[in-house]
């Protein structure tokens, strides 16, 4: 444990999701790719939205993967990427769309393989406020990764073409190097020995904040959770997707500057991870709660109420990014008190696919927000679906605070009857002991 807690030792650890995110690092390329393929746009984003379609499929794969064949968590972490380094450097050295295509399928499958192992490992080697600041930290790292390897691919497709900018990927090789040189080797392995000596050991429970006895069983707020990150992922991604359109509307046809603008959100996404500690510790998990559902309603309601106005919507683009990495590590360090720590694995991989079809269903989303609101699906229309995401994070944020009081109103009440029951219980033994003196006397 001890080992664990250096900080070469921490930055493997964080490393791992160092690559999570970099499916988007060859977006610039995509116009280039397009002309050289000579293939229709939706076939050059399927480029994009595929991996995340396989990543679906083997975050639930994955831990029945390691059941059957017994394989830790670190060693499907290293599969895992190095898989990433394979598939994603294919289209740097083939021509072929199909070709392509398949490689980018199987890059969703390497994320997949390793994306829920490497959250879920953080929770089984590190406790508390560490273990807090490592899940904020972790998520930072995806958005620092995300930045990193979009401009390292965006540089080697302006100095060597659009093949060169799938070299990025060669990146997962260097940290899986890493990974597998500094973090220790994987004692809470899946196996069945590994599980029953977890199950013996009673330090490897989780004690519940709520309720402050041991988790043993899933927690029926995971469909809550489920749900939850399922519409913050869609509001996210489809502020994302739709921000050029709406740039390109208000500045004219023209204007090329939306990627200086997603890159400053990914700053601001990343401070969001790497404070997250820091909000959790002052404020607790629920405060925690509040702060980023607030600031994610801001964000909507500017842009989507900014009409014309780019200052504003670029205000809203800019904001979306720090709250929803504040949410992010938020419910994955919560994941530990919904599930004994030997479910940890796969309640991770239920939320992933949760975040993962908020992804790719976010497009239809918007499009059914846009109807219902009668907006158009062209100009300052675009922006009309961030309005309802941002009442929806405000009745979020009003139902917490309901729960949260409705269930202290329960706890007192509970005290008051147990109260009440011995009071109860004790003049009954103060009746029944004078009658017992009594019979005693007269025998």
């Amino acid at each position: 444990m001890e080992k664990s807690n250096t900080l070469a030792t921490k930055l493997a650890f964080l490393s791992a999701s160092f690559m999570v995110t970099s499916a988007y690092a060859i977006q610039s390329a995509l116009p280039q790719i397009k002309n050289a393929l000579n293939v229709t746009q939706p076939q050059v984003e399927y480029l994009v939205t595929t991996p995340s379609f396989a990543v679906m499929f083997f975050v639930v794969l994955s831990p029945l993967l390691q059941d059957w064949f017994h394989i830790s968590d670190k060693h499907i972490i290293m599969a895992g990427i190095c898989l990433v380094g394979i598939a994603g450097l294919v289209p740097a050295f083939v021509t072929n769309y199909w070709a392509i295509l398949v490689s980018r399928l199987v890059l969703g499958a390497g994320y997949g393989l390793y994306n829920s192992q490497a959250i879920s490992l953080i929770s089984v080697w590190y406790k508390g406020h560490e273990r807090t600041s490592m899940q904020g930290w972790r998520s930072a790292f995806e958005q620092i990764g995300n930045a990193c390897t979009l401009t390292i691919s965006s540089l080697l497709l302006i100095y060597a073409g659009w093949h060169a900018a799938f070299l990025v990927y060669g990146l997962a090789f260097a940290v899986m190097a890493f990974f597998a040189w500094r973090v220790p080797n994987d004692t809470h392995s899946t196996s069945d020995d590994d599980s029953e000596s977890s199950d013996n050991d009673t330090n490897s429970q989780t004690i519940s904040p709520i309720t402050n006895k041991p988790v043993t069983k899933i927690s029926p707020l995971v469909i809550g959770i489920l749900f939850f990150v399922l519409l913050i992922k869609m509001d996210f991604i489809g502020m994302e997707n739709r921000f050029p359109g709406l740039a390109v509307a208000i500045k004219g046809a023209k204007f090329d500057g939306t990627g200086t603008y997603l890159s400053l959100m990914l700053i601001g996404a990343t401070l969001g991870g790497a404070t997250y500690g820091i909000l959790q510790k002052h404020f607790g998990y629920i405060g925690t709660m509040y702060i980023g559902l607030v600031l994610l309603a801001i964000a909507n309601f500017l842009f989507g109420f900014g009409g014309n106005n780019f200052v504003v919507i670029a205000a809203g683009i800019l904001l979306v990014g720090y709250p929803m990495q504040v949410l992010t590590p938020l419910i994955f360090n919560i994941l530990p008190f919904m599930a004994p720590m030997k479910l940890q694995t796969k309640l991770t991989s239920f939320i992933l696919i949760g975040f993962n079809f908020g992804a790719f269903f976010s497009p239809t989303a918007d499009e059914l927000f846009n109807r219902i609101l009668g907006q158009k699906l062209s100009g300052l229309g675009l922006a009309a679906p961030f309005r309802i995401y941002g009442v929806m994070m405000l009745v979020i944020a009003g139902l917490i605070f309901l729960g949260k009081h409705l269930y202290a109103l329960k706890s007192v009440s509970q005290s008051a009857r147990n109260s009440i029951n011995t009071i109860t219980a004790n003049k009954s033994v103060a009746t029944r002991i004078p009658a017992q003196e009594h019979a005693n006397i007269n025998h």
